[in-house]
């Protein structure tokens, strides 16, 4: 049973482990004078870096050199079975260090007696997703009571709830990490605009394309602005449209065909919790801050075309006509008709629009 004081000085400390830095080092401390140990350390290995074990300690440091040792070549002859402790168990020294083992006399000479390691209490606790963590209190002098094991009885159930939650926390991370590469990588960002064209917030990716050129500018009042004159009247209409609701749909612009940008204007959603309130309306932008001469060889090889076709191409998969790309890239009509029937016969594709969706749904667009 869990005492009042417990209550009050270890279990808060156990569910505010997983957002302190060091994590659990208010438990670990507590827990430390709690059972007047020496030393009290949690060992864990992350969810989805199972090679990597971290260490959190209260008290006593390990000993340098035995640290070393053990990191060197000792831990392969670490005969403490600690993936076959059961669960929440509590366990002596003397039950896992066995007498008349070479092996384990080894170990407990060269090095628990070093570390001044004669008492310990050890316990594996486990959350669902399969991150185990090991929990231990050693002394140098003296065992510990049937009380103190007791202790880490009880603690069990509620450090594998906070367990769970840090492993669900850092799989969650470990998703947005990727979700946010992966949109990084596919240039996507947005732009939190008010009724005036004003920036009130934008996404690093979004910012990325602002800075390298990517047809859209801000002015010294922060007001976002395409390049082209014509282009930024289509802008400003757009925006208008969404902030006044004429426009019942998403409007949707090009802003640039090299480097390629496309953007997308809907109305924000009303959120007063939102860091920006007086958002009237939200540009989702994708583009690319490379020019289509940047990825051409990519395209060449991942299609065999030779580098004129991939220019081609690219100049295709941003919408253009053969007459327009043909004037982009500087080349008659006819050479661009001939382009394009060898880049439909290399590619397999029977028209722009196979064109478009083989190089939109291919690794270039992650390049």
């Amino acid at each position: 049973m869990i005492t009042i004081q417990d209550e009050t000085d270890l279990l808060p400390a156990i569910y505010d482990g997983p957002f302190e830095q060091p994590m659990w080092q208010t438990f670990l401390d507590r827990l430390r004078i709690r059972t007047r140990a020496d030393s009290a350390s949690i060992s864990f290995r992350p969810p989805g870096l199972e090679r990597r074990t971290i260490h959190l300690r209260s008290g006593r440091p390990t000993d340098p050199d035995v640290a070393r040792l053990y990191q060197a070549e000792a831990w392969r002859r670490d005969p403490l079975p600690y993936f076959d402790l059961r669960e929440e168990r509590v366990y002596a020294l003397s039950e896992l260090i066995l007498p008349g083992d070479p092996q384990h006399a080894r170990f407990r000479r060269e090095l628990l007696v070093p570390s001044g390691v004669e008492a310990l209490r050890i316990m594996r606790v486990s959350e669902p997703g399969g991150v185990s963590a090991w929990i231990d209190v050693i002394r140098s002098g003296g065992d510990f009571t049937p009380a103190d094991g007791a202790l880490l009885s009880r603690i069990a159930p509620h450090f594998r709830r906070s367990l769970r939650a840090y492993a669900e926390i850092e799989r969650q991370k470990a998703s947005a990490r990727m979700a946010a590469e992966v949109m990084a990588r596919l240039n996507f960002g947005w732009i939190r605009l008010d009724a005036r064209g004003t920036v009130l917030e934008e996404s690093a990716e979004a910012a990325n394309l602002l800075q390298h050129g990517a047809g859209l500018r801000r002015t010294r009042s922060g007001q976002l602005i395409a390049s082209d004159p014509q282009v930024d009247r289509k802008l400003s209409a757009a925006l208008r449209g969404v902030v006044e609701g004429k426009s019942a749909q998403p409007r949707a612009l090009n802003i640039s065909h090299d480097p390629w940008v496309d953007l997308l204007l809907v109305p924000a959603a009303p959120d007063p919790a939102s860091p920006t309130p007086g958002a009237a309306a939200v540009a989702y932008i994708q583009g690319d801050n490379r020019s289509l001469a940047d990825r051409h060889e990519q395209l060449a090889e991942l299609f065999g075309l030779l580098p004129s076709e991939a220019r081609f191409a690219l100049a295709l998969s941003r919408g253009l006509s053969i007459t327009e790309a043909a004037q982009s890239l500087g080349i008659t009509v006819e050479t661009a008709r001939n382009y394009s029937k060898k880049v439909y016969a290399k590619m397999g594709a029977r028209g722009q629009a196979d064109l478009i969706r083989f190089i939109l749904t291919s690794v270039l667009a992650l390049a």
